[in-house]
This record gives structure tokens, C-alpha cells and sequence, in this order.
């Protein structure tokens, strides 16, 4: 007789894909029932840390790697590859904003380097500790990328998602201080770029997840070739100062490379990698909008719009592009 107690664990267990549930869900019904007395089932429920526990398990299992059928390991795959790539691009960005901060203020005179400090000393203790924090937290991208590849996931996991939180001060900073509110396309894209690739890796690259791999380079050359582009966007070609600019520029470059790599050799991992770049080119794409929509009729230079539009156009392109060759891969196979 099926007591109350079991119809409930089931219920919780539909939670999971339905080919993990033909091979476990009977064996995981009896786990669970064991030395239970059966008078009191009718009673009870799933406790609240067994359906976070099969909640977990069902995003792990969606995002399988291997033994799981063929939509679901495309699927893992390439959300482990848009979170290699979207933190790989964040890394870059931080670490090269942040050189080019400290190197201007402490080469153009004492007035700038002071200037450069009162940002941390000049306003409180509580905006201290916020500059301090935005300033310093994103540097852990860089952490997350390096700890990702050498398959050092908790590390990776615990330094992205601190990396991911000063996007949240623009939503919290004007509750709990006289900020004046922050633009709300430019917050939310922000957050956006953030957290999509931070949760991404937490959920992919789960324990029985392969380790991350890049598709050429060692982790130390392409982040190195990365901070290059990055740096020399906002140096060289710096026409638009938002943030979505250089990531933006390093992305295009990145993902020609990778299309040109793609036709010299066969890879192993296309249909995922296509998948996770013609997502990632969406996701800049909505940011690239995101952060030019809030300049559109204000007394800006022309060739600061001319050139987010000239982005926006080239991604556009990109993107449908990446989403034509991902649904050929995915096809062919």
C-alpha cells in the first residue's frame, strides 16, 4: 500500500529527468523510506534539506556529462563552455581596468593618485568599505578562471560568486545609503554579465562534470592574449567608455579565432562550443543594447553611439551566425 509519506518523495523525485528516474527513483523511494514506521508515514514529509538535496541532483543531471542521454550532455557541455568563456572575458576585463586605473593615477601627478585614494578614504566608512570591496572583488574572476582550469572547483565556485557580488550595490546602495538610484538598464545589465556566467559555472561544472578544458592555449597564454585585446580596446580604440566595450571587442576577436580554429581541425566538443558562444554573443548582445539605450538622445559625442551601434550590428551578425553553425552541429549528430 503506497503511503502518504512516498507519494510526497515521488512528487519531490519528478523533479528529476525522467531517464534518471527509470534507473533510481525505486531505489531512492526505498533509501528514503527505510526504518520509517509506516503508521507515521502518513504524517510526515520530505524534510527540507532532502529536496534541496534532489533539487541539486536534478540540475547536475540535466547538466550531465557522461552515461546521460545525448540532449542533456550537449546541454552540460555547453553550459560548462559559456561559463568558461563569459568568466574568462569578465578575468580580463577586471584585471585590465583596474592596471589601467592604478597606471593612470599614479603617472599623471599627485593630484590624480589623490584622487584615485579619496574614491576609498573621501566618504565614510561605510562607502570605504563598498569602494574597497568593488574595486578588489572583481579581481577574483581571475581566481575562478585559473581555479576552474586547474580543476580546483570549490575554489572556483566560492571565487566567482564573490567576484559576482558588487553588481548587486546598484540595487543595494541607494536602500541603505543617500545614493541616488542607479539607471536601471545599466544595473541590470551589469548584473546580467555578472551572475548568468557565475551561476553557470556553480551549476555545470558539479562533481561529475569533466574538467574545464580550453579549446587551444594554456589557461596562462589565452588569458594573457585576452588581456591584450581587452587593454588595447579601451586604449586604442577606447571611442565608447561603458563597460560592455572591451569584453564586447575581446568576444569578437575570441570568437573569429575560435570559428578559424573550428576549420582547421575537428573538434570534439563543437556542438557544446557553438551552443555556449551563440548564447554568450546574445547575452553581450542584450547587455551592448542594455548599456547604449540610457545614452540615446542625450548630448553625447556621435562616434561614442556610432561606435555601441557599430557593436551592436557586428554581434547581431555574430550571433545568428554562432546559431546557425550550433543548430548544423547539433543536427549532424
Amino acid at each position: 500500500m503506497t503511503t502518504l509519506l512516498e507519494t510526497r518523495y515521488r512528487t519531490v523525485l519528478r523533479l528529476l529527468p525522467a531517464y534518471y528516474r527509470r534507473h533510481r527513483e525505486e531505489e531512492m523511494v526505498e533509501v528514503y523510506l527505510w526504518d520509517l514506521d509506516e503508521e507515521t508515514q502518513d504524517q510526515s514529509r520530505p524534510t527540507l534539506g532532502e529536496v534541496a538535496s534532489v533539487a541539486a541532483l536534478a540540475v547536475r543531471s540535466r547538466l550531465a556529462a557522461t552515461g546521460a542521454p545525448r540532449p542533456y550532455a550537449v546541454l552540460g557541455s555547453a553550459v560548462r563552455h559559456f561559463a568558461l568563456f563569459a568568466v574568462l572575458l569578465q578575468a580580463a576585463a577586471a584585471l585590465v581596468d583596474r592596471v589601467l586605473e592604478l597606471t593612470w593615477a599614479a603617472t599623471h601627478g599627485a593630484g590624480d593618485w589623490h584622487m584615485f585614494l579619496s574614491g576609498f578614504t573621501g566618504r565614510g566608512p561605510l562607502m570605504g568599505v563598498v569602494e574597497v570591496a568593488q574595486w578588489t572583488l572583481p579581481l577574483l574572476w581571475t581566481v575562478g578562471f585559473f581555479a576552474l582550469l586547474h580543476d580546483r572547483r570549490r575554489l572556483a565556485r566560492t571565487s566567482v560568486l564573490l567576484a559576482a557580488l558588487p553588481t548587486l550595490w546598484p540595487f543595494a546602495g541607494p536602500l541603505v545609503s543617500g545614493l541616488e538610484p542607479w539607471d536601471p538598464w545599466f544595473a541590470t545589465a551589469g548584473a546580467l554579465f555578472a551572475w548568468l556566467p557565475a551561476l553557470a559555472l556553480c551549476a555545470a561544472h558539479h562533481r561529475d562534470a569533466p574538467a574545464a578544458v580550453l579549446p587551444a592555449g594554456t589557461p596562462g597564454l589565452v588569458f594573457a592574449a585576452c588581456s591584450v585585446v581587452t587593454g588595447a580596446s579601451e586604449v586604442l580604440l577606447s571611442v565608447t567608455p561603458d563597460a560592455a566595450w572591451a569584453p564586447v571587442t575581446c568576444f569578437v576577436v575570441g570568437a573569429l579565432g575560435w570559428l578559424l580554429l573550428r576549420r582547421r581541425r575537428a573538434d570534439a566538443s563543437a556542438a557544446g562550443g557553438a551552443v555556449a558562444l551563440a548564447a554568450l554573443s546574445l547575452l553581450l548582445l542584450a547587455v551592448r543594447i542594455a548599456m547604449l539605450y540610457p545614452w540615446l538622445g542625450l548630448p553625447v559625442p556621435v562616434v561614442f553611439i556610432g561606435g555601441a551601434l557599430a557593436q551592436a550590428a557586428v554581434l547581431t551578425l555574430l550571433t545568428v551566425a554562432l546559431a546557425v553553425l550550433a543548430r548544423r552541429d547539433l543536427a549532424a549528430r
